[in-house]
């Protein structure tokens, strides 16, 4: 894909598919998961739900988790890879996986990202493991990167992506201090540009209200736990100015100026 397309949504395949891990790798405190597809093509922002297809499970009874959402990193042909962390039992167990093992893949389910509007150029402004969907953007959307990390282990994630302005909470790599500071700079040197962010939900809100109190379009690509990935269980809404939107159909990305607020939790 040389661009982003206007229609923000490809089609996921019915049910469910089994994928080989082909590689992983540790990205600083992240872990990189490669597998082997021949799914459709996603558009940026698009997700997936993934499970490992052996041991997904916790206690004696081995009691299945609801599998997890994820962004994927990059789409290669014939191949999809995932970046994720480790931060409780199903990601554990992700992020256990070696090459060989299978993944269940769901997808790719929701909206992604728009082109900017005319006359406006793109910053894509991320925090985290937020990162995810805004590298698979700027491969086919050129553009510079704000990105926030909570120290340097973490920052190792911004070699994902180009163009890279780096701020860290604990000043141990770029500048001290929130990536949201970063945006406020740039936008006082340069306010011509629509934001594409992706991060914790606390970032995301403050992204929110500085695109508003600018005028400054925003794609915002929410995070939220997902129980089911297509809307059926209705356990990821957000609320919008013409009432409530289920982040896994009508988004992940949504427009800032339809968002009353990003709920952080």
């Amino acid at each position: 894909m040389s661009a982003v397309e206007s229609e923000p949504r490809t089609l996921a395949p019915f049910g469910r598919r089994r994928a080989a891990v082909t590689a992983v790798e540790d990205v600083g405190a992240y872990r990189l998961l490669r597998c082997a597809d021949d799914g459709p093509d996603p558009r940026p922002g698009q997700f997936y739900m993934l499970a490992t297809a052996e041991r997904w499970g916790g206690g004696e009874d081995e009691r299945p988790y609801l599998p997890r959402a994820f962004s994927y990193l990059r789409r290669r042909p014939g191949e999809l890879e995932f970046l994720l962390e480790d931060v409780g039992p199903g990601t554990r167990r992700l992020a256990e996986v070696r090459p060989g093992e299978a993944l269940w893949l769901l997808g790719p389910l929701g909206c992604g990202f728009d082109p900017p509007e005319e006359g406006r150029r793109p910053v894509l402004v991320g925090g985290g493991i937020g990162i995810v969907p805004l590298a698979a953007l700027q491969a086919s959307l050129p553009a510079p990167a704000l990105l926030g990390f909570r120290d340097a282990a973490h920052a190792a994630g911004a070699t994902l992506l180009d163009d890279v302005t780096l701020a860290t909470d604990d000043g141990s790599s770029g500048h001290r201090g929130l990536v949201t500071e970063l945006l406020d700079a740039r936008l006082d040197e340069d306010d011509a540009v629509e934001l594409y962010a992706c991060g914790p939900p606390a970032m995301l809100e403050s992204v929110r209200r500085t695109s508003v109190q600018r005028g400054v379009p925003a794609q915002l690509a929410l995070e939220a736990g997902m129980a089911c990935g297509f809307g059926a269980c209705f356990g990821c809404v957000v609320p919008t100015h013409d009432g409530y939107v289920r982040t896994c159909v009508d988004g992940p990305v949504l427009p800032a100026a339809e968002l009353e607020a990003v709920p952080v939790p």
